[in-house]
């Protein structure tokens, strides 16, 4: 069936109804959405850019959720999925099946992989990704006889997904409480103290940290420490110099896997092919999707290093874990060629250079608007706070609703961003365009942001 463009007033009048009565959206209010519809109705896309209903032109100005890195309308992903769905859209790879695309996807993301990560466990998202992690971690530990290390520490203000045990090492609140699900020996540290974690006990600091945390438990019950090589939907914290390298240092002198959940910053969001490049870590075991298949398909994995790998080759029951869709055929085979491109047109230097133009609109910003502040930005994973006063970190009162307002702002002006309010107070816009983006959009990018502040702030 071909579908027609929405072509009057009613058509789209009638999508909204449908979508109000039948579309139950995710990380959205139910209330409002069951009184109002949804909010935009996309259309189609091209590059940093989408289309709604009506015709009117946005910028996406996150990518979506992170992971529209090669922008909208790619014609070779589309052309690359429907050749393979006309061949072979789908097998089963239980019992030892498999298909070429898989195995071809395998080689090539260990080939880039950091390390000596050699095998690839493939999910259907981030949340899967994750979950599997913390599977193989205690199935690993299992395997070498030491069944007693089972629990997990993840960080503060750290995002890991929605399955139960994916939310578990979630330390959002929202998404950590929503409906008092979780397994059992999670634990959440805070983050980012490297004085801590290198055995500095007279930081005042020091309790709560993950070093705190093992030593406190025990390292014979710790099987793994997850983290994102920077926090995306917890605000796009980047870590200070020497932390990833201090937290894997601390798994290896206690025999703790190190989980990297590279699920927002791989496949180049940070100007690496992997957010650990950037510190030349080598996790034990790394976790992806979205940017892997630029959102055209729905993949995630999890790659293992080889000696866990080889560990598990040995083991002689059945793995008894698995999804109907690990290592889809066409989401393979759209990976691959989302891969092929990101390395043909350069698109990780490019990212690299496209950081230097957005923290040049940054610093504009911070000149025009005095509440703009801790602007970061690694590769085009970013963002920037606002504070009331700055210059004595004053945040503005929780009834203001400085990020949302300035969201609604930029929505007027056609301009896709995504405020973050983590916790009371912390205002936090990220900025995170496909790895296409270039120079002039960056600057319209900022423009509109600018008019956007203005707006915001006769409202505060």
């Amino acid at each position: 069936m071909v579908v027609k463009p929405y072509q009057s007033q009613t058509e789209i009048d009638h999508l909204v109804e449908l979508d109000r009565k039948h579309f139950l959206h995710p990380t959205t209010i139910p209330k409002i959405h069951a009184e109002q519809g949804p909010k935009i109705i996309f259309s189609e896309g091209n590059g940093i850019y989408v289309k709604d209903v009506y015709g009117d032109t946005y910028i996406d100005g996150v990518s979506m959720l992170w992971n529209v890195n090669l922008g909208h309308g790619q014609q070779e992903l589309a052309e690359v999925a429907r050749e393979q769905m006309a061949k072979l859209a789908y097998n089963s790879n239980f019992i030892s099946y498999s298909n070429e695309p898989a195995i071809r996807l395998a080689e090539k993301l260990v080939s880039i992989a950091p390390g000596d990560l050699q095998s690839v466990f493939y999910t259907s998202g981030g949340s899967e990704s994750n979950d599997t992690a913390f599977k193989l971690s205690r199935f690993y530990w299992e395997i070498k006889g030491l069944p007693k290390k089972r629990k997990i520490i993840a960080l503060e203000n750290g995002y890991h997904g929605v399955t139960i045990a994916a939310q578990t090492a979630t330390a959002i609140p929202n998404f950590h409480a929503f409906t008092n699900s979780s397994i059992l020996e999670v634990f959440h540290a805070k983050p980012h103290l490297t004085n801590c974690e290198k055995g500095d006990k007279n930081d005042p600091n020091y309790e709560g940290c993950i070093r705190d945390i093992v030593e406190k438990e025990g390292a014979d019950t710790i099987a793994a420490i997850i983290l994102e090589p920077i926090q995306g939907s917890g605000g796009v914290h980047i870590p200070p110099p020497g932390y990833i390298q201090a937290v894997r240092d601390l798994c290896n002198e206690f025999d703790i896997l190190f989980l990297a959940d590279e699920v927002i910053c791989g496949f180049g969001r940070t100007g690496k092919m992997f957010g650990v490049d950037n510190w030349d870590v080598v996790p034990d075991l790394l976790c992806f999707a979205k940017g892997v298949s630029s959102g055209y398909s729905q993949l995630g994995g999890v790659l293992l290093r080889e000696i866990i790998h080889q560990t598990i080759a040995e083991y002689e029951g059945l793995l008894s874990h698995g999804f109907t869709y690990s290592g889809h055929a066409t989401s393979c085979a759209v990976a691959l060629k989302n891969i092929e491109i990101l390395e043909r047109d350069n698109l990780v230097e490019h990212t690299k250079n496209m950081e230097i133009e957005l923290k040049k609109g940054y610093e504009y910003l911070k000149k025009s608007h005095k509440i703009v502040t801790k602007d970061r930005a690694l590769g085009l994973l970013s963002a920037f706070e606002l504070y009331e006063d700055p210059d004595s970190g004053k945040p503005f009162d929780i009834s203001v609703q400085a990020a949302s307002k300035v969201g609604e702002e930029c929505f007027k002006r056609k301009l896709l961003i995504r405020p973050i309010r983590v916790a009371e107070g912390k205002n936090i816009i990220a900025i995170a365009p496909p790895l296409v983006i270039q120079k002039q959009e960056i600057e319209d990018i900022i423009n509109r942001l600018d008019d956007s502040l203005t707006a915001s702030k006769k409202t505060f």
